[in-house]
């Protein structure tokens, strides 16, 4: 009976502690309530005559409708009156925003009620309700016009019929990875929404059209499954009246945009440098038709320290690209016959991933380190860069945490960069608690923007006084092939390394309590934190583990892309060595953990499976020496989509790190299973 009200009293006294810390950052700094309010600019679309700019806007659901993912609002910019004008709004979700060709109408892909599926709708620039402008069978994946006519889109094969019968008569069954349809390239009548099929027995996962409209370039892979979207797509062209297909390129290894040259005349598109190389970040040229092999064409960024994001074309002979550079996005001009680039918007200007060129002008959606993403655009002519659209003007009444690129030595001498967010009231030489937050891939980089977002702590920790350090370790992208390719084979290896470096260069600049370090992060992200959490436990308070890999060996035989993991990161199976591909799984070393660990994993999880989650917990819970709790979010997938699951994820792994590294609770104990959410 005693034992029970000393856990009732702390049970209080914990309540009351995370009370008063919310209590006392609630005026300063970001809080979670003020993230699941802020818009972002996501699409970013001109008209053929630069005038108007159509982007789609993430608008956070609000708590009070049903759960579910944000809505995407379609605006349209007047870039001569300079003012935005809503065109759909409310509870919608607009993707794929276009013109018509006459740049009256906007178009766009959407999922009404008063069709089947996805299919592609128009709004007049002049206003009114929306239309649909296709009335196809199944959803459409992808469209472009042909002429005012006539689109190209690319649509789902229709059922087996067998089937269709069989599901009728109570058969739910699946016969899996033998019952994918294809995606086929169609030609679609707008008057008669009749369709021509152009591929047969391939999937097209991406096409663009020539500037003639004669031809599709296109990248085509045998299957519809996943692995074959990562590793097994080839350039075709394909003739839009017969169907013809011809082989351009036969890519080794990853494949991603594609984009014709004003005069028909040639392909640029952005692939890896090679059937190892994890990043398609290299940037090639090809002629139409092409008599080269792949190996024979120029990569323009061969040995430069960057990874490409998107391309386009300024003219004939000019590519214009963008690069994550480290932990910066810059924008360069590259003439076919120069040697060298030339920079246009250089680095710590402003972050941002896709691009479009037309007339002289660069738009984009751009956020920095205290903004999330707005329209943006760039002027060659007069060398400026402007920002159209204000959000979130809230946020000019927040106080932000310094936010920096963070360059430190790893233990072999090579530099490494990050971002490194400072407590929100930092007192130069006093020592504060630290979440290392890691990216996942490996192949993926943080950039020195916008770091805030439901899985990732940025400002939200800064306002509790924490470091958040952002490392782009070994295996990232941003930097290159070779240093792309230094985690090959060596998962967990001189990558982790790098990480460790950074953490013991913040605390030798005595900035960091080393008894007050956690670790979190989703995907590899969570693979690091698991690994944190046994293998280096003496060096970690608290891990956050989110959809992330345990047992290196199930991990492998049941994960939607095998082949990619065999190709770009381990480079041999595992029966041709067992034992160290088990020596990278953290399951091994659960044992010896002493770090209180919470694992968190969406159900229908096909890229790394919910039992990886299963594994860890249950290893941790026998034999290791700490708590460790496991959430089940319900219905999702490799990350969060529904805003309640999100907001939870938030919520649940800031009071996991405030009570192991900033409260000084019992550490064989733990949070209330359900956070408090009474302030909302």
């Amino acid at each position: 009976m005693k034992k029970q009200k000393i856990q009732i009293l702390l049970a209080g006294i914990f309540v009351f502690l995370i009370f008063t810390a919310k209590a006392s950052i609630s005026n300063e700094g970001l809080t979670p309530e003020q993230l699941f309010e802020l818009k972002t600019v996501l699409e970013v679309y001109p008209s053929p005559d630069n005038n108007y700019i159509a982007y789609t806007l993430l608008v956070p659901r609000p708590f009070t409708h049903n759960s579910g993912s944000d809505y995407r609002e379609l605006h349209v910019y007047d870039v001569r009156k300079k003012i935005s004008m809503p065109f759909i709004t409310g509870n919608k979700s607009i993707f794929s925003i276009g013109w018509t060709p006459k740049g009256d109408a906007v178009t766009f892909r959407a999922n009404f009620s008063d069709q089947p599926g996805i299919q592609v709708y128009g709004i007049s620039l002049s206003g009114g309700e929306s239309y649909p402008i296709t009335q196809h069978t199944a959803s459409v994946n992808s469209y472009e016009f042909i002429d005012d006519n006539t689109l190209a889109i690319v649509s789902i094969s229709p059922d087996n019929p067998l089937r269709q019968e069989l599901r009728k008569r109570g058969w739910d069954i699946e016969v899996y990875e033998e019952e994918y349809r294809q995606l086929n390239l169609y030609r679609y009548d707008l008057n008669t929404h009749q369709v021509v099929q152009l591929t047969k027995d391939v999937t097209v996962f991406d096409f663009t059209l020539s500037p003639d409209k004669k031809w599709a370039a296109a990248a085509i892979a045998p299957r519809n499954l996943v692995d074959d979207s990562y590793m097994f797509k080839d350039i075709y062209i394909v003739n839009m009246l017969t169907g013809e297909s011809k082989l351009l390129v036969d890519v080794p290894g990853k494949l991603e945009n594609l984009s014709w040259s004003p005069d028909g005349k040639k392909l640029a598109f952005r692939s890896s440098s090679k059937l190892e190389d994890s990043v398609a970040g290299s940037l090639f040229v090809v002629d139409v038709p092409n008599n080269k092999p792949f190996e024979q064409l120029r990569n323009y960024v061969k040995a430069m320290e960057l990874s490409v994001i998107d391309i386009g074309w300024k003219d004939n002979n000019t590519l214009l690209y963008a690069a994550e550079e480290g932990v910066d996005i810059v924008l360069s001009e590259q003439r076919l016959d120069k040697p060298t680039r030339e920079i246009i918007i250089s680095p710590e200007k402003v972050c941002f991933n896709r691009f479009n060129f037309k007339n002289g002008i660069v738009t984009f959606s751009g956020n920095t380190s205290q903004h999330p993403g707005e329209l943006f655009s760039y002027n060659f002519k007069r060398k400026t860069l402007e920002k159209h659209t204000n959000h979130n003007p809230q946020l000019s009444d927040i106080k932000f945490g310094k936010q920096k690129k963070h360059v430190y030595n790893a233990r072999d001498g090579k530099d490494i960069q990050g971002v490194l967010v400072y407590p929100l009231n930092y007192t130069e030489g006093k020592k504060y608690p630290l979440i290392v937050y890691i990216h996942g891939g490996p192949e993926a980089a943080v950039k020195n923007g916008w770091s805030t977002g439901y899985s990732m702590w940025g400002q939200i920790a800064s306002a509790r006084d924490y470091f958040v350090f952002m490392p782009n370790y070994r295996a990232s992208s941003g930097r290159g092939v070779e240093f792309t390719m230094a985690g090959y084979g060596d998962l967990a290896g001189v990558e982790f390394d790098d990480v460790l470096d950074g953490i013991d260069d913040l605390i030798n600049k005595g900035m960091v309590d080393p008894k007050r370090v956690g670790m979190g992060g989703g995907s590899y992200g969570g693979y690091f934190s698991a690994w944190a959490a046994t293998k280096h436990t003496e060096r970690f308070a608290a891990a956050v583990v989110f959809v992330g890999i345990s047992n290196q060996i199930s991990k492998r035989n049941n994960t939607d892309i095998p082949w990619e993991d065999y190709y770009v990161h381990w480079g041999y199976w595992t029966h041709k060595k067992f034992e160290d591909v088990y020596s990278r799984s953290p399951i091994k070393y659960a044992h010896q953990s002493k770090t209180p660990t919470l694992v968190l994993h969406g159900t229908e999880d096909s890229r790394v499976h919910p039992a990886q989650g299963l594994e860890l917990y249950r290893t941790l819970k026998l034999h290791g020496q700490a708590p460790v709790r496991l959430i089940w979010y319900n219905g999702e997938g490799h990350g969060n989509r529904k805003n309640v699951h999100r907001l939870d994820y938030l919520i649940r792994t800031m009071e996991w790190f405030d009570y192991y590294l900033r409260l000084d609770m019992p550490k064989d104990q733990m949070p209330e299973k359900y956070p408090d959410f009474g302030y909302w």
